[in-house]
């Protein structure tokens, strides 16, 4: 029974918010089937991901630059960013611009959830533990995702050398949000609270800003005010 409790508060915040950007989509939802696909491969990039870091990290060593920016948040980036561009970017069911924040949040959510799980497996964290990595991992992960889907967006319905520059704010920016963010963790050891919390605020506010404005520029917006219209 415990294992179950410690299993189901470990993939418990994960599945919550995908559900919840799911629901975000007020236009065109995509098909289930579509975004628990991307989710899942969230799951299987974990492997290649630490085999990844723990390479460079040999290679490299321990500097925490290197560490936070380099090998944690650019390989995990990278890796997600890489998925999602050869893989959903080009897929027709990619129809809107709050599809990229959809499917990014989703690669990004599975991602996370597997960590918590080898959190919760090789830690033998407590409930609570895995609760609080609800508040700040796993949220982490999903705004990194967001901000990695809305560039994606932009770039996918631009032209030319803005398509081009908006993809490549979808991977600059949330790596570099990302190692703000283990970078807090890992120099204030004990005061990383008073840090970490403004930072989610930050990240959740810009991204609710994000959902608004992908959702507006959704090509099927004046479809859904013309079907309201003549009902």
């Amino acid at each position: 029974m415990l294992l179950f409790s410690v299993l189901a508060a470990a993939t418990a915040p994960g599945l919550a918010l995908l559900m919840y950007f799911y629901l975000k989509d007020r236009y065109d939802s995509e098909p289930l089937h579509m975004v628990i696909k991307v989710f899942l491969l969230g799951f299987l990039v974990v492997l290649p991901v630490m085999i990844f870091q723990r390479g460079l990290l040999l290679w490299l060593g321990d500097d925490t630059l290197i560490q936070v920016f380099g090998i944690s948040a650019g390989v995990e980036e990278f890796f997600k960013w890489f998925l999602l561009y050869h893989i959903i970017y080009n897929h027709t069911e990619f129809d809107e611009p709050y599809d990229g924040i959809l499917y990014a949040a989703a690669v990004s959510l599975g991602f996370a959830t597997v960590e918590n799980l080898l959190y919760a497996w090789a830690g033998h964290a407590s409930i609570s533990m895995l609760l609080m990595r609800s508040l700040l991992p796993v949220s982490g992960h999903a705004m990194f995702g967001v901000i990695m889907g809305y560039y994606m967006g932009k770039a996918k319905f631009s032209e030319h050398l803005k398509s081009k520059y908006m993809l490549l704010l979808s991977l600059v920016l949330p790596w570099f949000w990302h190692g703000v963010y283990d970078l807090i963790l890992t120099k204030f050891s004990h005061d990383w609270i008073w840090f970490i919390i403004p930072l989610m605020v930050f990240l959740w506010y810009g991204g609710m800003a994000k959902i608004s404005r992908a959702n507006n520029r959704s090509p099927f917006r004046m479809l859904k005010r013309e079907e309201k219209v003549n009902m």
